[in-house]
Formats: C-alpha cells, sequence, structure tokens
C-alpha cells in the first residue's frame, strides 16, 4: 500500500536497537588454546576535538606470558562515522607506519610475513561491527606497542556535543563468541584524556558513567578531561581494569548563541585544489505541531530476548500509561515472522492495555528476527488522517527472512514514513539503519550504555514535537566548487546542523544558499562569505572528505547493489586518502618490504603533515570558524537544550522506561 502525503498525520518510526552488555573490547584468543592469553599491559586513549571533528589516538602495549612467539589479534568496535586512518607498529625500537592496501591483498601479504617470520600487523573492517588488529610476533615474555588514529565527525545537536569511545562489544556475534575467548582486562594501566577546544563558548562538561574524570576548565572555550586508571602493585587480584565500558563525553554550548555558517578549509601552499567543511546551524524558527496519535508497538521476542522480555514488556506498560487520552495504540510482535497480538488499534484503557500485554506476555520467546517481516506489519492499514508512530524494538540484526539492505530499503521507499531511529549497542547493523533513514528523511541517533540516557532522548524530543526542514538543497555561487557531499542531504529537524564537505579553486567571496520546504511551502536562507587562499592547519579535512565520499558510494551499493566499478571507486580514495573500509586495510611490514612490494609510503608523508598541523594547533589560541557575522544567515538563535520543547513527552517517558528497565534488567 502506498500512502498519500497528508499534513495532518505525519508517520513518525522510532527504531530503539537494545543490545545486552557483551564482552568488551579486548584480545582474541581460539577456545581450548593451550597457551596462555596474551595480556594487554596499557591502554592509552588521548582525543583531540577542534573545527568540528574528533581525532582519537589510541597506544596499546600487548605482553606474551608463553614461551613460544604469538599473534596477538586484537578488536573494538566501530565507532560512529569514523574511520582508521594510522597503525603504527614499533619494530625493533623503530616506529614504521602502516600504508592502506586492498583487503585481500594486504591479507595475503600479512599471511607471507607471518609464515616467513617477518614482523607484520593489519587493520581491517569487520563489516559494520568491528576494527580487528593483528600483529605478530610478539616474543615470548615480551611486548610490543602499536598506535591506533581514527578521524570521525562530530555534530552538534540542540547545543549539545557528544562523543563516544566505543569499548562494549555488544554481545549478538554468537558465532564469533563460541570460537574466541576475549580477554579485555588490562594489567597495568588505563587512560584517557581529552582535549575539547570549541569555537563557541561552553558551561558545562561531564561524563554521565565516569564520576570520578578529572575535568578542567581552562577557559570558556577549552576545557581538559583526564581519566586514569592504574593498578598499583600489591593490589587484590579483584581489583580489575576493563575494557568494557563505553566512555560518553557531553558538553554544551552557551544558550542564546546565534544561528551559524562555519567554513573550515585546508589547501597547502602552491596548490590550485581546497578542501572545506561547511557547517550550518539554523536559528530556533520551526514551528511546533500539534494533534493525537496511533502508536504501534514492535517488539521482538526471539530468542535472544529471553533474559529482556519481561522488562521490556512492563517498560512498555508503562509508556502506554502515560499515553494521553484520545490516543490509540496497536501491538504487534515478532520472531521468524510477524503476529499481530491486538485486532487493530484500541484505545489507551487500562483494560485494553492490560489484556494486550497478558497476550503478548503469553506468548513467550523462541526463534530468530525476521525484521522486515515486522517492520512490513507495522506499515500496513495506518490512517493518514492521524499523525503515527512506530516504535520497533529488538537486541538483533536481521537473520531471518529478507534481510538485504536494499530490500528494506525499498519498502521504505514504497511509502510516506518518516523513520526515527535510536540506535543502543555497538552490535547493531548501524548501515542498514542509517540507510533506511535517509530513504525516509527521518534521523537516527546511537545510544550507549554509558549514555545519559534521558539527556539523548530529551534531545528527540522537538524533532518529533515540531516541524521540519524537507527537500534540502545547498547552493554555492561565485566560486568553482564540485566533490560535493553528501550528495543527498538529510531533512533537517530542530536543533540540527547541516554538514557538507568539498572542494574548491580560486578564491574570495561566495554566496551560500539553504533551501528546502516546511509544511509544503519554499523556504530558503541566504549569506556571502569568504573562501581563502591558503589555510594549512587542518590536512585532515582531506580524509573527512574522502570518507564522506565513500558513505556516499556504499549508500549506492546498499541500494543498487555492488558493482566494479563502485567497488573500485572506493578503494581508489581509501588508498589516496589512508582510510580502512570493507574493500581496503592497513598493512604494517618491515621498512624494506615496503620497497621490495613497490608499495607508495603515502600515508607516512600523510601522517607527517598532519602531526605538524596538531602541533601548530596545540600552539595556538581558541578560534572561532563563524563566517557570516557581517551578513547573518538566520536571524533567531539556535535552539538549546536549556530552552525548550513543551508539549507532551508521552514518547519521552516511554523510551526512558524502556531504555532504563532494560539495562537494569541486563
Amino acid at each position: 500500500m502506498v500512502m498519500r502525503r497528508c499534513t495532518a498525520g505525519m508517520l513518525f518510526g522510532l527504531l530503539v536497537m537494545i543490545s545486552s552488555t557483551g564482552h568488551g573490547a579486548g584480545l582474541l584468543t581460539p577456545v581450548n588454546s593451550h597457551y596462555q592469553s596474551l595480556e594487554i599491559k596499557s591502554h592509552d586513549v588521548e582525543v583531540s576535538v577542534q573545527d568540528g571533528y574528533a581525532v582519537t589516538q589510541i597506544i596499546q602495549v600487548f605482553t606474551n606470558p608463553n614461551t613460544q612467539n604469538l599473534a596477538a589479534n586484537y578488536t573494538f568496535p566501530i565507532p560512529e562515522d569514523a574511520s582508521v586512518a594510522e597503525l603504527t607498529y614499533w619494530i625493533n625500537g623503530q616506529a614504521v607506519t602502516g600504508e592502506v592496501v586492498e583487503k585481500q591483498q594486504a591479507k595475503q601479504i600479512y599471511q607471507q610475513q607471518k609464515a616467513a617470520g617477518q614482523h607484520t600487523a593489519l587493520t581491517e573492517q569487520d563489516d559494520y561491527k568491528a576494527f580487528n588488529i593483528k600483529v605478530f610476533p610478539v616474543q615470548a615474555n615480551d611486548q610490543v606497542k602499536i598506535k591506533l588514529v581514527y578521524f570521525q565527525q562530530i555534530k552538534i545537536d540542540t547545543a549539545m556535543g557528544r562523543y563516544v569511545y566505543p569499548l562494549e562489544e555488544g554481545g549478538v556475534e554468537q558465532a564469533k563468541s563460541s570460537f574466541w575467548n576475549r580477554n579485555d582486562k588490562v594489567a597495568e594501566r588505563f587512560s584517557f584524556t581529552m582535549n575539547i577546544d570549541s569555537g563557541y563558548p561552553l558551561d558545562g562538561v561531564r561524563l554521565p558513567q565516569h564520576n570520578q574524570a578529572k575535568i578542567e576548565k581552562i577557559n570558556p572555550q577549552q576545557w581538559h578531561i583526564s581519566y586514569d586508571n592504574i593498578k598499583e602493585q600489591g593490589t587484590e587480584s579483584t581489583d580489575i581494569i576493563r575494557l568494557d565500558q563505553d566512555i560518553v563525553v557531553y558538553w554544551r554550548h552557551q544558550s542564546d548563541l546565534p544561528g551559524s555558517v562555519d567554513l573550515v578549509t585546508y589547501r597547502a601552499e602552491n596548490h590550485a585544489q581546497g578542501t572545506f567543511m561547511l557547517t550550518l546551524t539554523p536559528g530556533d524558527d520551526l514551528a511546533k505541531t500539534s494533534g493525537s496519535r496511533d502508536w504501534v508497538f514492535v517488539l521482538d521476542k526471539s530468542g535472544s530476548m529471553n533474559d529482556k522480555y519481561a522488562t521490556l514488556i512492563e517498560g512498555v506498560r508503562q509508556g502506554l500509561d502515560k499515553l494521553p487520552q484520545g490516543d490509540r495504540f496497536k501491538l504487534i510482535t515478532f520472531n521468524d515472522s510477524a503476529h499481530a497480538v491486538t485486532p487493530g488499534y484500541l484505545a489507551v484503557t487500562p483494560a485494553n492495555v492490560n489484556q494486550a500485554l497478558m497476550t503478548v506476555n503469553n506468548q513467550g520467546v523462541d526463534g530468530g528476527t525476521n525484521l522486515y517481516a515486522g517492520l512490513d506489519s507495522a506499515m500496513q492499514n495506518l490512517d493518514s488522517d492521524r499523525s503515527s508512530a512506530i516504535i520497533l524494538v529488538t537486541d538483533g540484526v536481521a537473520n531471518v527472512g529478507i534481510t538485504e539492505k536494499k530490500d528494506f530499503l525499498k519498502l521504505l521507499e514504497s511509502r510516506d514514513v518518516r523513520l526515527f531511529s535510536f540506535i543502543m549497542g555497538n552490535s547493531a547493523n548501524r548501515p542498514l539503519l542509517e540507510g533506511m533513514t535517509n530513504i525516509s528523511n527521518g534521523f537516527f541517533a546511537n545510544i550507549s550504555n554509558a549514555d545519559d540516557i534521558m539527556g539523548q532522548i530529551m534531545l528527540a524530543t522537538s524533532k518529533m514535537t515540531h516541524q521540519a526542514m524537507r527537500n534540502v538543497t545547498v547552493d554555492i555561487e561565485g566560486l568553482n566548487v564540485d566533490n560535493l557531499s553528501p550528495q543527498r542531504l538529510p531533512t533537517l529537524y530542530r536543533g540540527q546542523q547541516l554538514i557538507v564537505f568539498g572542494h574548491y579553486t580560486g578564491q574570495g567571496d561566495a554566496t551560500i544558499k539553504l533551501s528546502g520546504q516546511v509544511n509544503g511551502k519554499t523556504v530558503q536562507y541566504q549569506t556571502k562569505i569568504e573562501f581563502p587562499s591558503t589555510q594549512s592547519s587542518s590536512p585532515e579535512l582531506e580524509r573527512l572528505w574522502a570518507y564522506s565520499q565513500i558513505k556516499d558510494l556504499e549508500q549506492r551499493i546498499n541500494y543498487l547493489g555492488e558493482s566494479s566499478e563502485l567497488k573500485q571507486s572506493i578503494i581508489n580514495l581509501s588508498v589516496e586518502y589512508g582510510l580502512v573500509t570493507n574493500y581496503t586495510s592497513l598493512l604494517v611490514v618491515e621498512q624494506n618490504v615496503f620497497e621490495q612490494l613497490g608499495i607508495v609510503q603515502n600515508n607516512k608523508t600523510r601522517i607527517a603533515r598532519e602531526a605538524v598541523a596538531k602541533t601548530q594547533r596545540s600552539n595556538s589560541s581558541s578560534k572561532s570558524n563563524k563566517v557570516d557575522s557581517q551578513q547573518p544567515m538566520f536571524t533567531s538563535n539556535r535552539p538549546s537544550t536549556g530552552g525548550g520543547s513543551s508539549g507532551p513527552l508521552t514518547i519521552i517517558t516511554l523510551m526512558l522506561f524502556i531504555i532504563v528497565r532494560m539495562r537494569a534488567g541486563k
């Protein structure tokens, strides 16, 4: 059924991926191995947030307590919007930097070097799930040191910034868990430091689950965070440092900041082409929506829900109790197939709620996860004259029935659906959910077990209670620009930023136009800004631009299927800009082997350039990248968490109960 577009009844979908806490990041050892597990001696993390992106550096030392040389196999979850760009392995005391090579070729070279007894290391991506690092050899009764660096965008939502250092694996990979033992213990030291250098003044920084962290305010725009966990000699064996909990950092901009256009550029001296990141932060001028709603609950009752099902049902009950008079609800469950619990929509009354949830409870849990069937069933017989919300709760990845991404995308494309996704856990199929979100013009947010859950959900409140800007376009006139990404701009909801990457030639003034439709009417914002001739402080922008281009190509693959042309385009970008993807890996071999294999060390040169720029930035004072002060694009101040979205918070209450109770029932 294809739904007609209606102004009275937008369809909201809330997709909540709830994952149980599983293993943390750590060293993998085969089950039933007769060797002692390798140990993580130390794990030191350094994060720099500046100019709208974060650079995360991890230095780890592994030790081998065995009398034979072994290989280290370390894994950790893939952070949101991140790609590994550096792997350095200390060989005989000398740091050797990895180069990006096509994935199968890199794996073959690693195996050949390992078989020959030569030093080698490899970082590869396990689809959307994890980055895996292999190092050989870890000498008997000795240690090795490696450094890993990854880059990612930082998006400000409703004046709130958020960074997650992911460590929780998620626990839904049963096949991997049955083959590997995971050692997530750190023998001596874990440290986490973070420097936030904001273009706008901040009024607070916090770590919800790490209250012992030290937070230092250097000035309103510069903050320093440190968290150390050092095991002293002679302490009890129960005093264990584990890599099993995400570290989440929030920072909040001061209220009443104006809407803005921010521009960060990079162009090396004597180069014709520059790279830019344009960030548009609209003012608070999206009006509120109103009206009662229908609620469709789609609940996962597959076997993996066994330990969580009772708390899930109670969470739904608490949420339904908060719905206002006049709302209706419908319940659907799914495992190997979808099952209608209620005969269509029911009025929200205690009797109807009790009867429906009793039926759900009596069904029990078993079987697989047919996510497609549950979602498809929820989209049937929606009332186009009423606003509707779909809440899909599951803890797993689609593994029964239709599982291909392109089929999910076509399902959403065939209907007028707004999908709002909350992804909890680091093993959820983020690429699938992001693709569905883009097709439906909705949005999604990741939620960690270490998050301030209420804070995260409150950020979503005004997305559901305010209008949105759809069919968004950005035009840049007066300057030569090309290779813009993302190619398909998302719908803009209250408090969200729009970030666009691209290349430019020339210099000087350019006119920026932001256009879209709000409640069926065309709106446009405009300003004039200046692009500089030379700017050398942010060479990392080239990697961020390439990663954005790669995401565009991956979305085409998700929808159209893989082709040799699309795959090769990703490989070419990855090799040139030094990024790990599904098709490329970072390879370290001994220095003379790079030369023998004819592998040009482009990444080594790029890393050296980035290191110089990092030092220069650390020695300079904070600066704003706002470029529309003379001719503001937006006339109102940006939304902030201090102000607000009044009106019913029923969906917030519902999701809070579901998530908190699911966490309590782990």
